[in-house]
């Protein structure tokens, strides 16, 4: 393993945890905002794979997901405003 895989690793880390009070509080990002954060993270996650820094890709796909899930909780949100 290389050296950046694990740095990359930790500061995502800490990126999700970061998200954390978001994702439980009642204000959502911008739906666009959620939804290209997810897709270009997810675009990461695969550079990452092909780079063979599998604990940067994991870590890279739990943020896109955390994203993902501020997409749909945004969703919900204005579907109940509505």
């Amino acid at each position: 393993m290389v050296w950046q895989d694990y740095v990359i690793a930790l500061v995502q880390i800490g990126l999700v945890i970061a998200l954390i009070p978001t994702l439980r509080g009642k204000d959502k990002p911008a739906l666009s905002t959620s939804i290209m954060n997810t897709l270009l993270l997810g675009i990461i996650t695969f550079c990452f794979f092909t780079l063979e820094l599998y604990f940067a890709t994991c870590t890279v796909l739990a943020t896109a997901l955390a994203w993902a899930v501020l997409a749909v909780q945004k969703m919900k949100q204005e579907k109940t405003e509505n």
